[in-house]
């Protein structure tokens, strides 16, 4: 199995007027290893005792993660040597646990923050209000890449697909002064966008754009904003109409509106425009980048997937030519749910060995107890059980059962079955380690189907880890121009240094909406 160090450090950035051979061999390696382990990868952990997952792994595998504590699964995952005696672990595991970790495109950010993400100090309070720190941390990294791309396209016309409550869009015009058009399939969200826009403006011209001043400390370094906000279009992105016709009618429906990215020839008015979806949904984001692949109107896309158990297959995935032809390509509901786990997460509950890792084997225990009660019912969806690590299994189950129209009275919760069950929980643990292992290998090979797309269309584009995967694991941004990506790129990763995200003191927090 080969495989060759991304170009350009951690972006793996290519011109169209390139070799393909790098991102087709690693795609080819990854589905090589995927069909490898085919079992472990369309494993799901609440069957862990109904299919008796354990037993179907080496016996030498069963022996070393049946001794790891947590932390030790966190070095597996790829964490820090938490230092001590380890397991002694297989080599065929060693190499397994290597090989995975080689072919996922890296997800971690030179110079992140050392600790989550508080309110931040580089995003204008009123751009913060009703704005968690997570969204803030990405709004205003998804926006200075496309303020790159602004400029090195000359196009100031944005397009947001799928823009929600409209933070991202707010940024763009108010914070950037980018003519933004939010377009969003939910009318409710694009009401509420709306009414944040104008809860805006208001305060904007009691203050004249300024931030507040500070009562002691250094200046902010947030610009002033400007007067003007998006436009908002109510409307879905559907991703197999012809170019010219994707815009739907939102639920619930409202007076159709013009495309805002016009027809086959271009916009409507003639003007180019740059089009980005942040964490755009399922088949969404492959809908984005048919629509540039066909529309001349549209001079570069920034794309950030996710939900991608959502996907179509086809159309949503496999998108190249390449990938759709590599025997064994296939990836199941299962495994493509699996690229929409936050590993980084998980090893620091690891690392830590935080309660919450009793929740899988919880769940496991009670679809043990379903399927006792009702054989025919399985992964019934019970829904998340607030704070289950805090409860006993007696109580997580009364709560969960009736969800799947069982009654707890008639099913014992507290017999000599289920105690031997819940004695397993390291078990579990260390099954789920070894799924996760194979979660960022999907999301590469979905991604890197999709730059190849693009790439066998002669488009220069690259895939960035732009966000902090530690709080926000979807963070690869998929970005694409019909002119080279050079100067967009350069110095991204470095150009906040350190202090990305910085906690705002109390006088400094969003004020309050009126």
């Amino acid at each position: 199995m080969t495989s060759h160090p991304p170009p350009q450090g951690s972006t793996m950035a290519a011109s169209p007027h390139g070799p393909l051979q790098w991102e087709q061999q690693r795609a080819a390696d990854i589905v090589r290893l995927l069909s490898l382990y085919r079992p472990l990868l369309d494993a799901c952990v609440i069957d862990f005792f109904t299919e008796g997952l354990w037993a179907q792994l080496p016996p030498p595998w069963q022996t070393a993660l049946g001794s790891a504590p947590p932390p030790q699964l966190a070095r597996l995952l790829g964490g820090p040597d938490p230092g001590g005696p380890g397991p002694l672990w297989p080599l065929s595991l060693l190499a397994f646990a290597a090989a995975s970790r080689a072919l996922s495109f890296p997800r971690g950010r030179p110079g992140a923050a050392p600790r989550p993400p508080c309110h931040s100090r580089r995003l204008h309070p009123l751009l913060r209000r009703h704005v968690k720190p997570k969204k803030q941390h990405e709004i205003r990294r998804l926006g200075k890449l496309l303020q790159r791309l602004s400029q090195a396209t000359g196009c100031t016309r944005m397009v947001d697909v799928g823009a929600g409550q409209g933070h991202l869009s707010r940024f763009l015009a108010f914070g950037l002064g980018l003519s933004v058009t939010a377009v969003e399939g939910d009318g409710r969200l694009a009401t509420a966008a709306e009414r944040f826009d104008r809860e805006l403006l208001r305060e904007l011209h009691k203050t004249g754009g300024a931030p507040p001043q500070r009562r002691r400390g250094p200046p902010r370094p947030c610009s002033p904003l400007t007067p003007r906000g998006p436009q908002h279009i109510p409307g879905r992105l559907d991703p197999v109409l012809p170019w010219g016709e994707f815009l739907l009618p939102p639920d619930p429906p409202a007076p159709a509106a013009r495309n805002p990215l016009g027809g086959p020839g271009g916009a409507a008015d003639g003007a180019r425009v740059l089009v980005t979806g942040l964490h755009a949904c399922g088949d969404l984001s492959p809908a984005l980048l048919r629509h540039f692949a066909r529309s001349p109107s549209v001079a570069a896309v920034a794309s950030v997937g996710c939900c991608y158990m959502k996907l179509s297959t086809p159309p949503g995935y496999p998108l190249s030519s390449w990938v759709s032809a590599l025997p064994g390509h296939e990836l199941s509901y299962r495994a493509r749910e699996s690229a929409c786990h936050a590993l980084e997460q998980y090893r620091g509950r690891l690392g830590g060995g935080s309660p919450r890792l009793r929740a899988h084997c919880y769940r496991a225990v009670l679809e043990t107890l379903i399927r006792g009660a009702r054989p025919g019912l399985r992964r019934p969806g019970v829904q998340t059980v607030k704070k289950a690590h805090a409860l006993s299994f007696p109580q997580y189950a009364r709560l969960g059962l009736p969800r799947v129209g069982l009654d707890p009275a008639s099913i014992p919760l507290d017999s000599d079955a289920v105690g031997t069950m819940l004695e397993q929980q390291h078990k579990v643990v260390a099954f789920f380690s070894l799924t996760l292992l194979l979660a960022p290998l999907v999301e590469t090979l979905i991604l890197l189907d999709r730059l190849l797309y693009l790439r066998e269309r002669g488009f220069h584009c690259a895939l960035v880890p732009l966000f902090d995967p530690r709080f926000s694991p979807r963070n690869l941004v998929l970005v694409a121009a019909r002119c080279p990506l050079g100067t967009v790129l350069a110095g991204l990763e470095d150009e906040d240094g350190s202090n990305d995200e910085a906690e705002s003191p109390p006088e400094e927090q969003s004020p309050p909406a009126q």
